[in-house]
């Protein structure tokens, strides 16, 4: 008995130096460990899967929303008038610069919500929808930037193509609802370009 004590205040460090090898893991690391637990069948595969799910659901749409502000917010007008001008390719202005800029910040969040459709996760593809739009717009009516400035309509375009994918994809009568409520009551200056059929 004395023995199984000594095992069990021996493993106690062991304990602490896993958890600081869990937490110093890097994304790809950590995603190496995930793959290889849930390679096979098993409770532990079951268990990292229902909690993949459940990390996957804690939308919070407010979040994400000015998630989306930020990041459009933090585009720097230097980095549009670096991408106009003269090149190889031809001549590309300031306007198709922003367009590029805009775009490439927002694949991501286009791709997030198509990963929702694709898990069958049609609630939280709809709330994501919702929230990536709110954000947008946001970014087109209480951004300060100087970058703001040379984007006129790019946001709109954005929330338009979002919403077209979403709509492409299939969706029930009650997201569509949803989707047309929080347009007409959030985002009401696009409620009349979004919401037309």
């Amino acid at each position: 008995m004395i023995r199984a004590r000594a095992n069990i205040y021996e493993l106690a460090p062991y304990k602490f130096l896993m958890d600081d090898v869990i937490k110093k893991l890097t994304p790809e690391q950590a995603r190496a460990v995930v793959m290889r637990l849930t390679a096979k069948p098993s409770a532990i595969r079951d268990a990292v899967l229902v909690e993949a799910r459940h990390v996957l659901s804690e939308i919070d749409l407010d979040k994400i929303a000015e998630e989306v502000f930020f990041v459009l917010d933090s585009i720097d007008v230097q980095d549009c008038w670096d991408l106009a001008g003269r090149s190889r390719d031809g001549y590309t202005s300031p306007e198709e610069a922003a367009v590029e800029l805009i775009e490439e910040e927002l694949q991501r969040f286009f791709d997030q919500t198509k990963r929702y459709h694709e898990l069958g996760m049609f609630e939280e593809e709809t709330t994501y929808c919702m929230a990536v739009i709110l954000g947008i717009y946001r970014y087109e009516y209480e951004s300060k930037s100087e970058f703001r400035e040379w984007s006129t309509d790019i946001p709109i375009e954005c929330a338009g193509a979002m919403l077209t994918a979403w709509r492409e994809r299939g969706q029930d009568s009650a997201s569509a609802a949803a989707m047309a409520e929080l347009i007409r009551e959030r985002c009401p200056n696009w409620s009349q370009y979004l919401l037309r059929t």
